[in-house]
């Protein structure tokens, strides 16, 4: 060890101990490191290093469809929760509509005919396809949850990732 490292090992070591303790302290550190000098490690041979890479290499793939999984039911769980929401307040409005005896005039795309109606999802194509649609990834990815996708599960989560982003894509368009 050379001077200054000395000079500030021994000025820590004073903080915590007093002034002889301090230098037999770093006497020890420094017979330590020559210890460690005269007697280097072994070098782990080619054939260890080659096993623990084949072991990095396999563990990748299953962490990949666990975030993968992770994504999908966070994803549905967004979606039902989004899909409840609107089912309240459609209701919410329904109620407070019928209470109030008020005819509300709104500009819309949709016929007029659908906004009465009491099954709007019947009424409307669009809506009941996404209704459906929605209703198929939930029961997916409950049967992801459990288990009965027969060993598939990467594939299934994939493809149910790509339905659920077509979905939102075609929703937002329409």
């Amino acid at each position: 060890m050379n001077g200054p490292n000395e000079e500030n090992l021994k000025e820590l070591f004073e903080r915590f101990l007093n002034s002889k303790q301090a230098r037999r302290a770093v006497e020890d550190v420094q017979k330590a490191e020559q210890i460690l000098r005269e007697h280097p490690a072994p070098k782990p041979d080619k054939e260890l290093i080659a096993d623990i890479k084949v072991k990095i290499a396999r563990a990748l793939p299953r962490r990949k469809v666990n975030a993968f999984r992770r994504i999908a039911y966070k994803i549905a769980a967004v979606a039902a929760a989004l899909i409840l929401i609107t089912a309240i307040s459609v209701k919410l409005f329904e109620k407070s509509s019928g209470e109030s005896g008020k005819k509300i005039a709104t500009t819309s795309t949709m016929p007029e005919i659908i906004w009465e109606s009491d099954d709007t999802a019947a009424n409307d194509a669009n809506l009941a396809t996404l209704t459906a649609e929605v209703e198929q990834i939930e029961s997916e990815i409950l049967a992801l949850q459990l288990g009965e996708n027969n060993g598939n599960g990467y594939k299934a989560v994939t493809e149910l990732e790509m339905e659920l982003i077509e979905i939102n894509s075609d929703f937002w368009k329409g």
